[in-house]
């Protein structure tokens, strides 16, 4: 199997690429600046691509698979810290834009690019949000940018899922857990391995979901 990945230099984007290296797949992990820890896995089916998602291409140079059996849009950005830039007087036009291009438009640039490839393979997309894009979740308020990001790709990967489907494409969106990752400051309820571990398991099981539905590392589904 043909798996691509955005945000796979670290976090839950490199738990990602060691789960299915050690499956037996070709894994092409892409990261934005630096390589970071893919740069330890010298594996003969790992690619590494330097792609940040705020642009519309990979850099010059890189080599695409012909068909892609499954892209991970992984790749992702907290922003300003709730209490230091998102709060509801703090929050500023500069971060609602940086966090959503990152966030939103960021996924949907990648499937454009990559498209025609996945269709060959009749792949899976698999658009990786938050629950703190929910808002029946949201009981404590804050996090603007971040949120709003976040939802905003839960829409957009339905939108995906409704238009791939006639070319048996499916697409699902997750909800990883409060992962201790970077991201969380290394605070959260399981670790990369637990959260990649489920996520896997919701995507092989793609097809026991309805299109586009927005499905938690446990298997559960997410209120919107």
């Amino acid at each position: 199997m043909n798996v691509f990945i955005t945000g796979a230099n670290r976090g839950i984007g490199l738990g990602f690429v060691k789960h299915y290296l050690a499956q037996g797949d070709k894994v092409w992990a892409c990261y934005r600046r630096s390589p970071g820890e893919l740069a330890e896995l010298e594996q003969a089916d790992l690619q590494c691509i330097r792609w940040d998602v705020t642009e519309a291409a990979p850099a010059d140079g890189a080599v695409l698979p012909e068909r892609i059996d499954l892209l991970i849009n992984n790749a992702g950005i907290y922003g300003p810290a709730k209490s230091m830039g998102q709060g509801l007087r703090e929050v500023s036009d500069e971060t609602m834009h940086k966090v959503f291009d990152v966030n939103c438009v960021g996924p949907l640039r990648v499937v454009q690019h990559l498209v025609d490839r996945i269709i060959a393979a009749q792949g899976v997309i698999a658009n990786v949000s938050s629950k703190m894009g929910s808002s029946g979740d949201n009981t404590s308020g804050g996090c603007y940018a971040y949120r709003a990001a976040k939802a905003a790709l839960v829409i957009v990967s339905k939108s995906m899922a409704m238009d791939l489907a006639p070319e048996g494409v499916r697409v699902i969106t997750l909800h990883p857990g409060w992962v201790r990752t970077d991201m969380t400051g290394h605070s959260g309820l399981i670790d990369v391995d637990q959260s990649v571990a489920g996520m896997t398991s919701v995507i092989a099981k793609v097809d026991d979901y309805a299109p586009g539905a927005f499905i938690a590392y446990d298997g559960k589904e997410v209120p919107y």
